[in-house]
């Protein structure tokens, strides 16, 4: 990418032949001053305009008709040098010739300087007259200049006025580095014993958020007995001990495995699973010998979260503990079907969708708006690597889903009471194809049983087999996962409005949730 400003170019000065210390051999002498040759076909003669100096290669020849250069566009002397006038024998018919006055002396004149700024120094003619006269100006008389001196008085100028200002600078640092204003002698700096002994974060920022919650939150690593396991996140729910996380961080270690939480301190704990739930991907874990002074992390409402919030996610990605990332929400109410990829335990979740950055660890980590309050449970991930919802190994490209938290904390205090997962539901059965008009009720349920159950909820409700579900409670239904994640976001005994088509006319129907314990 160029940095050059178009069309702003500098335009090219004109160049000066270098001046030799001494004239070559050979050179003749130079014409006492005052004298004034006859003119020839290569000199000026009295009265003409002056002759242009020449310009370097390249500049710009515009001019007006006097041969000046018009102000708007001033040309600066070159400094690169050019070829040296070659020196031989003259031709024959030019041997009688007068000498040109250009010929007199070595060097030959330097230009003058432009009208439009004065160049004073010592002996300087014109100073305080306004100047030398233009380029291109009538040159009075035919008298040879001597070679000027200017450019190597002013740079010795230049350096002397440096080296002054050099000393005095120096001098002046020095005095100010080394003086106090008692007149004592001593340093200006400040030694880190001096500095504050803590660095204190606002109130509301990412570093005070994470300072808080980072003592609440345990990397959790699960070994089953034949020898599968992994590494994920959790975090304190309650001060008895209990820990809340994803129910795919746990599974390989719910059933005779090894389960240990490792905080924010390096303190390791043996700890249990007391409950869990496939469906929701939530688990329950207990500290075996919970310390004394645990701090749950506190609770926002899920519901209350806006697209836009600023969210904050810790977890331990790729077992890298401890980690913290930011984001915000990008949606909600995101149909999400997620599962380890043998379809064994596949979970749906009208999820909180963040950019923040998530990776396989953060999995059961929480994800935390602006005050620190936790409003969902990091679960799954869209990866490029992946080609679906899930837990792959591939790594994050923005697209996080949480588990909102007021449906984690339901299932939560339901797994800590009974250690089993209650589930509402319709009471119907219906087709999981993704990307349709709606969730459709199939023709027949598992193992071929009726497709609406006998009496339950959307049996009372008037739904039937073949019915297509729309809308639930107003938001759209494109298919069986997101009508099961919606549902799942309730509790049972809520009522809720279906809205559904049969032989294309569109009705609604009021539906009281059932409710089915176990994963059966």
């Amino acid at each position: 990418m160029s940095t050059e400003n178009e069309g702003n170019a500098v335009p090219a000065a004109p160049s000066v032949p270098p001046v030799p210390d001494a004239a070559p051999e050979g050179t003749p002498a130079s014409a006492p001053r005052g004298a004034a040759p006859e003119p020839t076909p290569h000199q000026q003669a009295p009265g003409e305009p002056a002759p242009r100096e020449p310009v370097a290669p390249g500049a710009d020849q515009t001019a007006d008709q006097t041969g000046r250069f018009p102000e708007s566009a001033p040309q600066y002397p070159s400094s690169q040098p050019q070829p040296q006038p070659q020196h031989g024998p003259a031709p024959e018919h030019a041997a009688a010739a007068p000498p040109r006055a250009a010929d007199a002396g070595w060097p030959p004149p330097p230009p003058e300087y432009p009208s439009y700024g004065s160049y004073g120094g010592a002996g300087d003619e014109g100073v305080g007259n306004g100047g030398p006269p233009a380029w291109g100006a009538p040159v009075q008389g035919h008298e040879p200049r001597p070679p000027r001196k200017r450019a190597s008085g002013l740079i010795t100028a230049v350096l002397a006025a440096a080296l002054i200002a050099g000393g005095v600078g120096g001098g002046v640092g020095y005095w100010a580095a080394e003086s106090n204003d008692d007149g004592s002698i001593g340093s200006t700096t400040v030694s880190a014993a001096d500095a504050p002994k803590e660095v204190k974060r606002d109130a509301g920022t990412v570093a005070s958020v994470a300072a808080k919650s980072l003592p609440s939150v345990v990397t959790i690593e699960a070994q089953g007995g034949n020898g599968e396991g992994g590494t994920g996140t959790g975090f304190v729910y309650d001060r008895e001990g209990h820990i809340l996380t994803n129910n795919h961080v746990v599974a390989s270690a719910a059933n005779g495995g090894d389960l240990t939480a490792t905080f924010s301190n390096g303190k390791k704990y043996n700890a249990e699973v007391v409950g869990r739930a496939e469906g929701y991907d939530v688990a329950v874990v207990k500290l075996k010998e919970a310390p004394p002074g645990l701090t749950p992390l506190p609770l926002a409402n899920s519901e209350q979260v806006a697209v836009g919030d600023s969210t904050i996610a810790i977890g331990a990605p790729f077992g890298l503990s401890n980690t913290v990332t930011t984001g915000i929400i990008s949606a909600k109410n995101r149909p999400v079907a997620s599962g380890d990829g043998s379809g064994a335990s596949n979970s749906y979740m009208s999820a909180l969708q963040t950019d923040a950055s998530i990776n396989p660890g953060n999995s059961g980590g929480p994800l935390l708006d602006s005050r620190g309050a936790v409003i969902g449970i990091n679960s799954a991930i869209q990866s490029a690597g992946s080609g679906g919802m899930g837990q792959s190994q591939a790594g994050s490209i923005g697209l996080g889903f949480a588990i909102p938290i007021n449906q984690a904390k339901n299932v939560a205090d339901q797994l800590i009471k009974t250690g089993k997962p209650v589930y509402p539901v319709i009471g119907a059965t219906v087709t999981m194809a993704e990307g349709g008009e709606g969730a459709t009720i199939s023709a027949q349920g598992e193992g071929g049983s009726p497709a609406v159950v006998p009496n339950g909820p959307a049996a009372k409700a008037g739904l039937k087999a073949g019915d297509v579900i729309t809308k639930f409670n107003g938001t759209p239904i494109d298919s069986g996962p997101t009508l099961i994640g919606q549902i799942w976001t309730h509790r049972p005994g809520d009522k809720v409005t279906l809205t559904y088509k049969r032989d294309g006319k569109e009705s609604t129907a009021q539906v009281t949730l059932g409710e089915r314990q176990g994963e059966s």
